[in-house]
């Protein structure tokens, strides 16, 4: 037995029907009358109560699951249940359509340091002995692969929304999973006019040692230092 009332959904008439039925789903969702952990009506009954065909009703629960927004499980208590999406799907979404604009790399920089500055208070203030773990293991990782002639740009990208979570908020921390796209772009420009140095790596560190302190001033210093090195980089680059 469905846990909402299947009255709660009425019939389509219209092409792209799937569509519509992930709309209304939504939709409820946002006014409170679905909320998160509700199983929906059986395709049967969703069949019947929108008036389309049960191909119709797997499309729209296809949509919803590859959003994040409907899992579907098996067995004698399965069904479709609606879900919360995380800050990495939410933030996937984003970075699509953010990757759609005509967006520069000194765009992307500028940004940036809107972004990455404004995250570090609470990076600093609540990053856990994990998070600081975590940040170092990247910094030996990117010293490693520096000497070693092998550094890739998905290390600083990496390290820079790994900072980000350290401030332990959904909101930021799905900005930056939605910005990752764009902000490897920068770094790749960036690293392309100059590559990763130990100058570089070295900055990481610092960064890292400076959360681990809590030492916000010292944190603002050298990441605003290591964000103007890339700024110049992609700002001096001819147009294409």
């Amino acid at each position: 037995m469905a846990s909402k009332s299947s009255e709660l959904f009425s019939a389509v008439h219209v092409n792209r029907a799937s569509q519509i039925i992930v709309d209304q789903i939504k939709l409820l969702a946002r006014e409170g009358k679905l909320q998160v952990g509700d199983r929906l009506p059986s395709e049967r009954d969703l069949c019947e109560r929108f008036g389309v065909s049960r191909v119709t009703v797997r499309e729209a629960f296809r949509v919803l699951e590859s959003n994040g927004m409907l899992t579907i499980r098996v067995g004698s208590h399965g069904g479709a249940f609606l879900t919360a999406p995380t800050a990495e799907r939410l933030g996937e979404g984003l970075a699509e359509l953010i990757s759609l604009a005509p967006l520069t790399a000194a765009d992307i920089t500028e940004a940036r340091f809107i972004v990455e500055l404004g995250t570090l208070p609470l990076a600093v203030e609540r990053a856990t002995e994990e998070d600081i773990e975590a940040l170092f293991a990247m910094v030996e990782e990117g010293e490693a692969a520096v000497a070693a002639g092998d550094y890739r740009v998905q290390l600083s990208a990496d390290f820079h929304v790994r900072i980000a979570h350290c401030a332990h908020n959904p909101a930021v921390e799905m900005l930056m999973q939605s910005f990752h796209g764009p902000m490897r772009m920068s770094i790749e420009t960036s690293h392309a006019a100059a590559p990763m140095t130990m100058r570089g790596v070295a900055e990481h560190r610092e960064i890292a040692e400076a959360i681990k302190r809590r030492d916000l001033e010292a944190a603002r210093t050298v990441m605003t230092r290591h964000l103007g090195r890339t700024a110049d980089r992609v700002r001096t680059l001819p147009a294409e």
